[in-house]
């Protein structure tokens, strides 16, 4: 079989890591050696400096080189091989998620992370290069002041999760610039909507593509 990449995007209370397991055993269902795991971190060395971004003090270049850092080492490490062998990965934020916060929130340049991502996720199909994306995207889009009231019940937030509102209205309008430069990528999920309701739409955006029938 094909390898599949689908990541999961969103602010900080957007639900989205909740439907990332159904969605995962909708695979299984059909036979799929599925792969769950999460940027930053998802290897031994990601996920040291997935601790280092989410907990220290850093300006917004060293924080992009960490997570670009730890990307590298999961693509390498396991994004990649998974892929080869035909299996399903299912990821907790990507590379939208960099251009979302430390692009949109943080304001940092954007052409910086394009020359980044080009390095980073850089891969040679034989015939041409090419950027490794994910095959699709899934947006779980919500108001920022509905994300803060969820956030304000959770476990004690990191430095991202405890930005005010102003922070993530600055990070999901950046998910909707990504979302219009490459439409075909993603799929929007409304994420105020019930558990239930939202679990169907990503169960029906991945259907609408092809990868389950």
């Amino acid at each position: 079989m094909t390898g599949l990449f689908i990541s999961f995007e969103g602010i900080d209370g957007a639900g989205k890591s909740t439907h990332i397991e159904t969605l995962a055993q909708a695979f299984r269902a059909q036979g799929r050696t599925v792969l769950l795991t999460r940027e930053p971190g998802g290897t031994p060395l990601a996920e040291v400096l997935r601790t280092l971004v989410l907990n220290e003090a850093m300006d917004a270049m060293t924080e992009a080189l960490l997570v670009f850092a730890a990307r590298r080492d999961h693509l390498q490490q396991k994004i990649q091989p998974a892929l080869a062998r035909g299996e399903v990965v299912l990821c907790d934020r990507f590379t939208d998620a960099t251009f979302a916060y430390q692009g949109g929130g943080r304001g940092f340049d954007l052409k910086v992370l394009s020359t980044l991502e080009q390095w980073v996720q850089g891969i040679d199909d034989g015939a041409k290069s090419a950027i490794r994306q994910p095959d699709l995207t899934l947006w779980f889009d919500l108001d920022p002041a509905l994300a803060a009231e969820r956030l304000a019940s959770a476990r004690v937030p990191d430095k991202f999760e405890s930005q005010p509102v102003e922070f993530f209205s600055r990070v999901a309008k950046a998910y909707g610039q990504r979302m219009a430069e490459q439409p075909g990528r993603f799929a929007r999920i409304e994420a105020a909507n019930s558990r239930e309701a939202v679990g169907q739409a990503v169960i029906l955006a991945v259907q609408h593509k092809g990868y389950l029938p």
